[in-house]
C-alpha cells in the first residue's frame, strides 16, 4: 500500500446490535475513537462499507461473514476465553467442550489475535497453538473518564443519593461471575455505606443465575440500590457519584470498569485474582474474600488518610492504559499486515510478549 494513501480499517462488533451494556462494546467504541485520532486511517464500522484490513471484537456469525473477503488481513481482539463462561451462562460445565471448540475456530480464523492480558494470551495459545498473538491492553479514554465535581452532583441527582452519603459503587452484568451476590453480602454488613450496582442483563434469560439473583434482590433486607443499565456516555457521571469502587468479580481478563473508576478518582478494591497480578503493572487494593472486602470498605469509609492513599494507587494504576502507546501498538500490527502478504513472523518480532510481575497491595 502506498504511504500517501490512508488505509481503511473495517472495525466490526456485534455489540452494536445488542449487548451494549458490557465491556466488549466499550472496547469496540474506544477502538473506533482511537483510530479516528490517527491521520493514517479511515474507519469503516460494521456494515458501512469495506476496508483494506478487518478488525473484529466479537465472534458471532457476523465476524465470520464479514471476514470472508479479508483472508490474510484479519485481526481479532480476544476479549473472551473459555473461563469467561463460568458464572455467565447456564449449564456452563455441559457447554464447556462446545465453547472451547468454537473459540478455537474463532482464534484460528484471524491472521493476528490481539490478546488483552497475559491470561488471555495463555488460553489463546493453548487452544490455537498456530495463532499469531500480540498482547495489547484495552485503552482508557481519559478525556471521558476523569474526576469532576459537576459530574458528581449530576450523578448523585440521577441516582437519588444524598450529598453526605458515602457511596460504594459496583458495575457489571447481573450474573454470578461478576460477584454481585458478594456485593450484596458486603452491603448487608456495612449499613453506614450506601451501595449502588449499575448493570443489567444484555442477554436476558440466558444469563447465569437469573432466578437466584432476582430472589436475592427482592428480599426486604437487600441493602443494594440496583440502578439498571446506562449508556456509556452516562458512566463518567455515575463513577463520579461514588466514593469507592468495589469490584468483586470472580473472573476477568482486562476489565474496563475498575480502570474507568480509577480514572474518575475513586479508590478501587479488586478481588485478589491471579490474573490481576500478571496484568497490572502498579500496586492495587485487593481482598481475598468477603470479610476482607468488608474490612476495606469500612476502612475507606472511616479513614480519610487511607482513602487518599488508595486514590493515589488509582492514579498510578491507569498509566498502563494510556491511549498513545496503545495506538502505536495497533498501528504496528496494522502496518505489518498491510505491507506484507505473509506478515506473521514480522508481527511476532514487532511486538514481543510482555508479562507483568507486579503484585497487589494489602491494606
Amino acid at each position: 500500500m502506498e504511504d500517501s494513501r490512508r488505509a481503511r480499517i473495517h472495525v466490526v462488533s456485534e455489540t452494536a446490535f445488542y449487548g451494549k451494556g458490557q465491556g466488549v462494546h466499550t472496547a469496540f467504541v474506544d477502538c473506533v475513537n482511537l483510530l479516528n485520532q490517527s491521520d493514517r486511517y479511515d474507519v469503516v464500522v460494521n456494515g458501512d462499507g469495506w476496508g483494506d484490513l478487518f478488525h473484529a471484537h466479537t465472534y458471532g456469525p457476523y465476524y465470520f461473514w464479514k471476514g470472508l473477503r479479508y483472508k490474510g488481513r484479519r485481526v481479532f481482539t480476544a476479549h473472551v476465553i473459555p473461563d469467561s463462561a463460568k458464572g455467565s451462562i447456564p449449564a456452563e460445565r455441559l457447554m464447556r467442550p462446545l465453547v472451547r471448540w468454537y473459540l478455537r475456530r474463532v482464534y484460528g480464523y484471524a491472521d493476528v489475535c490481539i490478546t488483552i492480558s497475559p491470561v488471555v494470551t495463555d488460553q489463546v495459545r493453548r487452544l490455537s497453538p498456530s495463532a499469531q498473538v500480540v498482547e495489547i491492553v484495552n485503552p482508557l479514554n481519559t478525556k471521558r473518564f476523569k474526576p469532576s465535581q459537576e459530574l458528581r452532583r449530576a450523578g448523585r441527582h440521577r441516582l437519588g443519593l444524598p450529598d453526605d452519603a458515602f457511596v460504594a459503587l459496583g458495575v457489571g452484568q447481573l450474573e454470578g461471575r461478576k460477584g454481585v451476590e458478594d456485593f450484596m453480602d458486603v452491603a448487608a454488613a456495612c449499613p453506614e455505606v450506601r451501595f449502588v450496582w449499575v448493570g443489567g442483563r444484555p442477554y436476558g434469560a440466558v444469563t447465569e443465575g437469573v432466578a437466584r439473583i432476582n430472589a436475592r434482590m427482592r428480599r426486604r433486607d437487600c441493602a443494594v440500590q440496583f440502578a439498571g443499565l446506562f449508556d456509556l456516555e452516562d458512566m463518567p457521571m455515575l463513577y463520579n457519584a461514588a466514593d469507592l469502587f468495589l469490584f468483586p468479580s470472580l473472573q476477568e481478563n482486562c476489565p474496563f470498569a475498575p480502570i474507568e473508576a480509577a480514572a474518575c478518582g475513586l479508590p478501587v478494591v479488586f478481588r485478589d485474582l491471579p490474573e490481576y497480578r500478571r496484568l497490572y503493572q502498579s500496586p492495587y487494593l485487593a481482598a481475598a474474600d468477603t470479610p476482607a472486602f468488608i474490612d476495606l470498605v469500612r476502612r475507606l469509609q472511616s479513614d480519610e488518610a487511607f482513602h487518599d492513599r488508595a486514590r493515589a494507587l488509582s492514579e498510578d494504576l491507569i498509566q498502563q492504559f494510556a491511549t498513545e502507546q496503545i495506538l502505536e501498538a495497533l498501528k504496528g500490527v496494522y502496518e505489518t499486515l498491510l505491507s506484507s502478504p505473509q506478515p506473521i513472523s514480522l508481527v511476532a518480532r514487532l511486538l514481543p510478549m510482555r508479562h507483568s510481575t507486579q503484585r497487589h497491595t494489602t491494606p
